[in-house]
């Protein structure tokens, strides 16, 4: 048995009956050959990797009255067969009946009474490709530790032997509640001795970033500070560049659409663009990677809310998921993740200066996160009494029809594998990231990079944004503005519009009804 961490239970903590926990990624394949059977080769590795990777087997266990944070077992009843399904798309198979499957299973709870993941097989491709769908939990992974998963199950090579024998393991008996308490009380007896280690080292991060070589020193340079405009001291002077440096997040962010509250059903939609072309931009403004990402983002945006009316005189905010990581993580299957909040310029009406605007609003960004500390934050919601987290997330759920919070839209850019990776035999093509909305944000665009590819996957409330297609296609779009205004050459030529839709040669079917909800 194994207590969830503070920050593992907040995404338990987030759920409500319209707001869901998991994440999700949409691998599409070749068919190494005409007999290949997905179904039976996914069942089979999925089961031999079970003894072997702890989020497979894990259950939650919830300490009675929510007094401390969950614990991890072992499941006693596990079933294979329960995780690992099988769906067919009908005819034609194509890129539009995917995404509205994806749509449909990722607009479900998972059930707690299980291991929190499953895997979908998906058959009926148009191009004789499969899409394997995988649905996990944020309590049991973040998006590194899913990139991890993911070159656990797939290999560099297509006939690379399979290295995961299955192995006996045994579940756990589920505690009782008097067993569950019993360990609660002991827990929480500790807490104010850990609480005021951690507010400690929140102070002496502070002042070490003010240039301060003491605690004590915070309230001599800050009355030197305030002494007087004139004669103020060198060091005095440093420590007011140092915060204003600082940009912390005011408290609303402009409205748009997409900022109410959301209802339990979604739109996913998917696109992919050359990497080796934004490598070009890259170049061309002299920005990274993630800023031009941040710049299409803002540029679609704009255009989208323009085309709608509905675009707000105040840039929009992001938050942007960011890694703690540092690679020597006891136990990999844990969250080490915060998120630092970004103006993005969806107020500019110029390419080329938006993307200089991202990279000042992130390296802006980048410094909150200086100031204090991500994995002491993270440390921090150890102490957060579940009963006080739930009710707060049913708090900014009453709110959101109300005001608009802290950020409009979350924008996540997550690294992959630039070398190929084959899953018995068969290519991985596209790694599609379909991440998760909650109440007063109702979009979420993440960026995935595999080879020499980017694939843009947005999840949006059903309802808040039906046009979900049209906004992927702007991010497409404004790719292309980017290369006008730079004048850069193309790395890889851009496909016409209408090749181009979702996966690659998975062409939607423009004339037929949209599904209803």
């Amino acid at each position: 048995m194994k207590q969830l961490s503070g920050l593992d239970a907040a995404f338990l903590y987030m759920e409500t009956p319209t707001t869901y926990g998991h994440v999700n990624g949409l691998s599409i394949y070749e068919r190494p050959s005409p007999d290949f059977d997905p179904f039976q080769t996914v069942y089979q590795r999925f089961g031999s990797l079970v003894g072997h990777i702890e989020p497979f087997r894990r259950r939650v266990v919830n300490v009675p009255f929510g007094l401390d944070h969950p614990y991890w077992i072992d499941d006693p009843h596990f079933d294979l067969d329960y995780h690992v399904r099988e769906i067919g798309l009908a005819p034609p198979g194509a890129a539009d009946q995917l995404a509205e499957q994806v749509a449909r299973i990722i607009g479900r709870p998972m059930d707690r009474r299980h291991p929190l993941w499953e895997v979908y097989v998906i058959e009926g491709l148009g191009d004789g490709r499969w899409a394997l769908l995988s649905k996990t939990h944020h309590a049991t992974i973040d998006g590194a530790a899913g990139v991890m998963m993911m070159q656990l199950f797939n290999q560099p090579e297509p006939d690379a032997a399979w290295p995961y024998e299955p192995v006996e393991w045994e579940g756990e008996e589920i505690p009782t509640d008097a067993e569950l308490l019993r360990q609660t009380m002991s827990h929480l007896a500790m807490n104010p001795v850990k609480a005021a280690r951690l507010n400690l080292r929140l102070i002496k991060n502070f002042a070490a970033q003010a240039g301060l070589t003491s605690v004590s020193g915070v309230a001599t340079h800050t009355r030197e500070w305030l002494a007087s405009v004139a004669g103020r001291s060198a060091q005095a002077d440093a420590v007011d560049a140092q915060l204003r440096r600082v940009s912390l997040p005011s408290i609303q962010a402009p409205p748009t659409p997409w900022n109410r509250s959301i209802g339990p059903h979604r739109r996913f939609a998917m696109r992919s663009t050359s990497l080796s072309n934004i490598k070009r931009l890259k170049d061309a403004t002299d920005g990274t990677v993630n800023d031009v990402v941040m710049a299409i983002c803002a540029g679609a945006l704009r255009e989208y809310l323009l085309r709608h009316d509905a675009l707000p005189d105040a840039p929009l905010r992001a938050m942007v998921p960011v890694s703690i990581r540092t690679g020597e993580e006891a136990d990999p299957w844990t969250n080490r993740v915060s998120s630092i909040f970004a103006e993005i310029p969806t107020d500019c009406d110029d390419p080329l200066a938006r993307v200089a605007r991202c990279r000042d609003a992130m390296a802006a960004a980048k410094h909150q996160l200086d100031l204090v500390p991500a994995d002491t934050l993270a440390e921090a919601t150890d102490f957060t009494s579940p009963v006080v987290a739930t009710a707060a997330v049913r708090l900014v759920a009453r709110l959101a029809d109300r005001v608009t919070l802290l950020a409009n839209v979350v924008i996540s850019n997550v690294p992959g594998p630039r070398h190929p990776l084959y899953f018995a035999g068969a290519k991985l093509d596209h790694y599609i990231p379909v991440s998760t909305i909650s109440d007063g944000i109702g979009l979420n665009i993440t960026v995935h990079s595999y080879e020499d590819r980017l694939d843009f996957g947005l999840v949006a409330d059903r309802d808040l944004v039906p046009d979900l297609w049209d906004l992927v296609d702007l991010h497409i779009e404004e790719v292309e503005r980017l290369f006008e205004a730079t004048g850069a050459e193309w790395a890889v030529p851009q496909p016409p519009p209408e090749a181009r839709r979702g996966a690659p040669s998975l062409q939607p079917v423009e004339s037929r009804e949209p599904a209803p909800s």
